[in-house]
């Protein structure tokens, strides 16, 4: 699938993925898709070290549930539905 971009939140932390989206492709082999917590602010999301580039696979077996969602198109934005497994789009 390629690379992608989560916070430590997710990592180190073991958080659950929150809120996902794909945008346009970064860097060579980049899937475009980006995981957070829903912890983050700003400030934590400024600093480079707090995220880094990892393969959506590494991703997908910290938190199992979005793999379902991973062939959706780039500008996709997806929230966890409380207390569920499932995301929901968010629109526009």
């Amino acid at each position: 699938m390629g690379g992608c971009m989560a916070t430590d939140k997710i990592t180190v932390d073991g958080l659950k993925v929150i809120y996902m989206y794909r945008e346009e492709s970064g860097f060579d082999k980049d899937s475009g898709w980006r995981f957070f917590s829903g912890t983050e602010d700003q400030n934590y999301v400024d600093d480079p070290n707090n995220s880094m580039i990892y393969d959506v696979n590494t991703i997908a077996n910290y938190d199992k549930s979005i793999i379902p969602y991973l062939n959706l198109p780039t500008g996709v934005e997806l929230e966890r539905i409380d207390g569920t497994d499932e995301f929901q789009i968010i629109p526009g």
